[in-house]
């Protein structure tokens, strides 16, 4: 069953998390494509698009931690600090998704701020979020792979 779990897992992280992380990245340079061009339709149906792979591929990404939590109690690693280290930047990057990444993306969408070097500071913004989310992901995979201070670990 723990060979199980742990594909579910994996196979959840690559399929949800992958995804968010891509489009993500790509939001704010499309987004500027269009603030530079407001009547290019296809770039706003691109910008629509990416984040609704944001949203729904964050919904998705819930089963990454349910199934992670499942395989580390099926290994008893529960307790091991790198796994708790991880599910703390898991917590956090779901968080930066979820309070800054998000919303910013839905007000560029909602043009709430439709021209001027605030718009730019905005985009600027989300890219520096993306990034932290981003960033919080490839170190979980990092400790996920690593694993410090366990008797498995290479």
């Amino acid at each position: 069953m723990t060979k199980i779990l742990l594909i579910v897992h994996v196979l959840a992280a690559i399929i949800a998390v992958g995804p968010v992380t891509v489009a993500a990245s790509m939001f704010p340079a499309a987004a500027r494509h269009v603030l530079a061009d407001p009547a290019d339709e296809r770039a706003r149906a691109v910008l629509r698009n990416l984040h609704r792979v944001c949203r729904v591929y964050a919904l998705v990404g819930v089963t990454v931690p349910v199934f992670g939590i499942a395989t580390a109690n099926s290994l008893h690693v529960l307790g091991d600090t790198w796994l708790i280290v991880s599910m703390v930047l898991t917590a956090i990057a779901a968080a930066v998704l979820a309070a800054l990444v998000l919303p910013r993306q839905s007000a560029v969408l909602e043009g709430a701020v439709l021209e001027g070097p605030a718009v730019i500071a905005d985009t600027k913004r989300l890219a520096m979020y993306t990034g932290i989310f981003n960033l919080l992901w490839a170190t979980v995979t990092v400790l996920m792979i690593v694993r410090p201070g366990s008797t498995t670990s290479v």
